[in-house]
């Protein structure tokens, strides 16, 4: 459903009668940008929360069951609630594997079904390169998208982003074989928080993301980062948000991305 809102004062009555800022922003918003967030170590993950409620910005988050600073992983039991918050929040979900499992190379097997070297760092395989067929693949899909729904009340999207954006051909055609399109990012959305922070300072990432995002941009960060000193999420993210709606820009989820609304109403969850 498109609406029209014929002033600020229409748009704040329609979301105080409980419609989505999702829905608003596409509607009225004409230079969105996809803001994703794949999992980590999760310390970032309830400040990040709290802003992205406070500027009321929808966001796409891919999962993995990673190692976290407390309790029992990302998708475990001790973040269930922070991920059902999320899901009545009406942010939007999709897979990243469920061991985080890098796609290495593709093999040569011989047989009729594509196969691929890969290694999880995460699971009880963290670590081991392994062989993996397509259905091996597309049961790690499966799985992280099986826990995000049950975590969050919300059928996953039919997307998935290979740990790394690492991908092959024969590998982004197993996965739509069983359901699921890969989602990479601008190349002005790489938001850097898994850079170095003594080579690439939070302000100088923050400064060269506001000077080149442009309308239409996917963009990328982490629910924290083990190897960067100083963290990205609370210096960085709320005045990018504030910065790019100064700039005109609006958040929408990658529900609503032209890329994808075909293929995501083509596999209803």
């Amino acid at each position: 459903m498109r609406l029209r809102v014929a002033s600020r004062h229409a748009a704040i009555a329609l979301l105080a009668t409980g419609l989505t800022g999702a829905a608003w922003s596409q509607s009225d918003c004409k230079k969105p940008v996809y803001l994703t967030l794949d999992t980590g170590h999760m310390e970032v993950a309830p400040l990040i929360a709290d802003t992205l409620r406070k500027h009321q910005v929808k966001v796409t988050f891919f999962a993995a069951n990673e190692p976290t600073k407390t309790g029992d992983g990302t998708l475990g039991e001790h973040w269930a609630p922070w991920w059902r918050e999320r899901g009545q929040e009406g942010h939007s979900f999709a897979s990243h594997t469920f061991d985080h499992v890098y796609w290495r190379a593709d093999l040569n097997g011989g047989t009729d079904e594509a196969q691929f070297v890969v290694q999880a760092s995460a699971g009880s395989q963290s670590g081991r390169k392994m062989h993996y067929s397509a259905a091996q693949y597309c049961a790690q899909l499966k799985a992280s998208a099986t826990r995000l729904s049950a975590l969050t009340g919300q059928p996953a999207l039919p997307l998935f982003r290979a740990p790394g954006g690492k991908t092959s051909p024969a590998l982004l055609s197993a996965a739509r074989d069983c359901g699921f399109a890969h989602v990479g990012w601008a190349d002005a959305g790489f938001l850097g928080d898994e850079l170095p922070s003594d080579k690439y300072s939070n302000q100088a990432l923050l400064a060269k993301a506001l000077r080149d995002i442009r309308s239409g941009d996917i963009l990328m960060a982490h629910l924290g980062i083990w190897s960067r000193k100083d963290a990205w999420a609370p210096a960085v993210l709320e005045p990018l948000i504030v910065g790019l709606k100064e700039r005109g820009f609006c958040f929408a989820s990658l529900r609503s991305h032209p890329s994808y609304l075909a293929w995501i109403a083509a596999h209803p969850g």
